[in-house]
């Protein structure tokens, strides 16, 4: 069955954690004893109906103040498809949560309250969204039974974000009218607003296209380890390379090439969880055998002859950094991590600082801090081998850690290879 990841985003209070309640209460996808617990739990409040957004909001401090402040991660499933969601939190202090939460989603749903608008920290959010090139975007209008269902608001709305949404790289974009609150148009159609033809929340869930989304035409496998039972004698002479395969498609008898090193070799065979595979595809992890024994290792990556990835240790980037006790600055060292090869890096040139709210290049910034985005050239000590992040997200994406403290302190996404300006 096919996966679909997708976030929320949107401003403070706009009903993400009641929204994903609504679709998992509807979808039944709640044990009876999570919503007794809730019910207890918001008689205890004094609500007075069941506040399904204590459903994702756990942490004592979210109860509490009534946000979202870590993401929390929910599973469920209906007939058609199956659905991890991210549930970000909306203050500016978090941003590099919604950062964490949407990095691998294929959808990102942004809401917006009907009575306010298009706010700053939505604009911030879908910039986010469109920086971390998550393919589909959904606008949410949400608490439409606060403004009588009109569909004057939810026009005005629309065209205000669809004018922003010209200024980002934004391939798939489509609005739906909403009460997360009623339930209505999250799972069934509302007869309040008869004027909305499109489709429910779920619908476009189930059904939206997801399945070009990933690169499958340039081979990429990077090794993530070497199988040689040597111990079991049934499989003395068996070696095998295991990794996911991030792009393109591999089958038995295919050419391919081993990079760092250039050597060039077939695929012998395939393996899934011991099974023998005619094919594999993204976001498969697989075992690779190869007619010949080279000298592979973590960190290598296997790829077409003809198609290999840009090799390089000059790295041009987009970097957001998610430390609130340090600061990206011209000259700092740290590791890197980028698929499956580690190495250390320097940062060359900070060349601006972006401010995500009204997308203006700051090239007078000495450095980054918590939640800011800049363009940055990183040096590494070896080659790494990537694409562009915007042709695959997960070859053109990296973490940067401190090596001080094991701390991720920064995420990355790779422009090109750095030239000289």
């Amino acid at each position: 069955m096919e996966l679909l990841r997708f976030a929320t985003a949107g401003s403070v209070d706009d009903g993400k954690s009641t929204l994903i309640g609504r679709l998992l209460f509807d979808t039944k996808s709640i044990l009876e004893d999570q919503l007794a617990a809730v019910e207890r739990t918001s008689h205890a409040r004094g609500d007075e109906y069941v506040n399904l957004a204590l459903l994702l909001d756990g942490l004592k401090a979210e109860r509490e103040q009534g946000i979202t402040i870590d993401v929390a991660y929910r599973y469920f499933s209906t007939v058609k498809r199956k659905f991890i969601i991210a549930d970000t939190p909306g203050h500016l202090q978090y941003t590099r949560n919604m950062v964490t939460g949407a990095s691998t989603a294929d959808l990102a749903l942004i809401l917006v309250d009907a009575r306010k608008g298009v706010l700053e920290q939505t604009r911030r959010h879908a910039f986010i969204a469109s920086l971390l090139r998550v393919p589909h975007l959904v606008l949410c209008v949400n608490k439409m039974d606060l403004v009588d269902y009109d569909q004057g608001v939810f026009d005005r709305i629309r065209e205000e974000f669809r004018q922003f949404s010209m200024k980002l790289d934004v391939t798939d974009l489509s609005f739906i009218p909403i009460s997360a609150l009623g339930g209505d148009n999250v799972v069934t159609r509302s007869e309040k607003m008869p004027w909305y033809q499109g489709p429910t929340l779920l619908h476009h869930l189930e059904n939206v296209h997801i399945a070009s989304d990933r690169d499958l035409i340039h081979l990429r496998f990077p090794v993530q380890g070497v199988i040689r039972p040597a111990s079991a004698k049934k499989f003395h002479d068996y070696r095998a390379y295991s990794g996911q395969l991030l792009g393109g498609v591999m089958r038995p008898g295919d050419e391919v090439m081993v990079m760092p090193s250039g050597f060039t070799t077939r695929i012998k065979s395939l393996e899934l969880a011991g099974k023998p595979m005619t094919e594999a595809f993204p976001p498969m992890s697989v075992n690779v055998s190869l007619e010949e024994e080279l000298d592979i290792s973590r960190g290598d990556m296997l790829c077409r002859p003809g198609n290999p990835p840009t090799a390089s240790q000059d790295i041009d980037a987009m970097v957001c950094w998610l430390s609130d006790t340090t600061q990206l600055n011209s000259g700092s060292r740290l590791a890197i991590k980028h698929t499956t090869r580690m190495a250390r890096a320097m940062v060359k040139q900070l060349h601006y600082r972006l401010d995500v709210n009204t997308l203006h290049r700051d090239d007078q910034s000495s450095g980054l801090k918590l939640n800011e985005v800049g363009r940055v050239t990183l040096r590494t000590t070896v080659p790494l081998f990537f694409d562009e992040y915007r042709r695959n997200r997960s070859t053109g994406s990296f973490i940067l850690i401190d090596e001080g403290t094991n701390a991720t302190v920064g995420a990355g996404m790779i422009n090109g290879p750095a030239v000289d300006r």
